[in-house]
């Protein structure tokens, strides 16, 4: 048979995640130190996993709601209100979905007609341009640059927006460069937006992974709750990676049609994962406080010692990432990761995995053990004196 003519010629031109390439080239190595994956290497707490259990051992096996638990989505309303000083109707505004991942695909699903353009600062997670071009969209890829903290800034904003610009995504805590943005920030991209009827799609999946500096919603500000869709979830700040399940807001009338694509595609979420959930959030504020302090410290850790080993690194204040310069040394992302992990058994992911605009940078996890950072960082310092010895850092000598 001839597949090509068979199948939908968008998937077919849809490239596969760069993450996932460099992740398979990473499994032909033995003895690799990854610094890789952006998954805590904490185990989901106790608690959270005994309430799991405990719903599998009375039975709780059923299908829940299409939306999910009413307690669980009770429970996300609550926590958003104290936690970010947002407002959601639980029964009409709140849909678990599986994963923040799905709630994104919902969303751009929802929102996207054909040949709607979606603005999508880069460097950022892999998949929402794939999936706005899976939903009919033109993803509009807008670059952030280190002098600017790799922030959305108003001005690039406005210079890419045009008549059909219909959805603006706002990755923020960023992955893969660590950055957030401030309330002053924030309310200046709002301005932009005033008068338009973009919406935006708010990615805050590491919300509680700030330093320094308490997240900020883009739905807390003025008049922007209405054009907002937040979606967010477990996986990072309760270490629930596994348990596949995250959550999307929206005002009733967007919610209504996102969840007729839930209802269809998926039926619901994961009920022990749900039960789970509602645990983590009564109480799971302890837990996500203790991570959070020791990200901190690994973040201090590997910034200090990218930079004594000659990287220029930009100090992440969100999520668990560094997004290190590497382009002095003359090598593309992919010929530095490369070599770096044949040589030197150091897995890391090079920057154009999140967006052209990536070259020149590497993105590294510190969702690892310290004493796991300190023997990569030994393998990148034995790396790089390998590269000054080619003469591949002018004006730098090996020691």
């Amino acid at each position: 048979m001839n597949y090509e003519s068979i199948l939908s010629k968008t998937i077919q031109e849809t490239k596969p995640s760069g993450l996932r390439k460099f992740f398979d080239l990473m499994n032909e190595v033995e003895g690799v130190v990854a610094l890789t994956v952006g998954q805590p290497d904490f185990v989901t707490p106790w608690h959270i996993r005994e309430a799991g259990i405990k719903s599998l051992e009375q039975g709780k096996t059923y299908y829940t709601s299409n939306a999910g638990l009413t307690e669980l989505r009770r429970e996300i309303a609550s926590y958003l209100s104290r936690r970010f000083d947002l407002s959601y109707e639980p029964q009409e505004e709140i849909i678990v979905t599986v994963g923040g991942s799905e709630a994104i695909d919902v969303a751009l699903r929802t929102l996207i007609n054909p040949g709607d353009e979606v603005i999508v600062p880069e460097p950022s997670f892999v998949c929402y341009g794939p999936l706005a071009r899976l939903a009919g969209g033109v993803p509009v890829s807008l670059e952030t640059k280190a002098e600017d903290c790799f922030k959305l800034t108003p001005d690039a904003l406005r210079a890419a927006i045009t008549e059909k610009t219909k959805v603006l995504v706002l990755p923020y805590p960023n992955n893969p460069t660590g950055a957030i943005m401030t309330k002053e920030e924030m309310e200046a991209i709002a301005e932009v937006l005033r008068g338009t009827d973009i919406m935006v799609l708010s990615d805050e999946i590491y919300a509680e992974l700030t330093y320094g500096r308490k997240h900020v919603s883009f739905a807390s500000l003025p008049d922007m709750w209405e054009r907002t869709v937040l979606v967010s979830g477990f996986s990072k700040a309760y270490a629930m990676t596994g348990w596949r399940l995250g959550y999307i807001c929206a005002p009733a009338p967007v919610a209504r049609q996102m969840y007729k694509i839930h209802q269809y595609g998926i039926m619901c979420a994961p009920t022990t994962s749900q039960f789970a959930a509602v645990e983590a959030m009564r109480n799971g504020d302890e837990d996500v406080a203790y991570m959070t302090a020791e990200y901190n410290r690994r973040r201090t850790l590997i910034v200090q010692g990218l930079r004594a080993v000659g990287l220029e690194c930009f100090e992440p204040e969100g999520a668990f990432y560094v997004f290190p310069n590497i382009g002095k040394f003359g090598l593309s992302s992919e010929e530095f990761c490369e070599r770096l992990l044949y040589e030197h058994k150091v897995a890391i992911v090079p920057g154009t995995a999140f967006g052209a605009c990536g070259e020149g940078f590497a993105r590294i996890s510190y969702a690892y053990s310290v004493k796991h950072i300190l023997e990569a960082l030994e393998h990148i310092a034995d790396f790089v004196e390998v590269l000054k010895k080619e003469g591949r850092c002018p004006g730098e000598t090996h020691l």
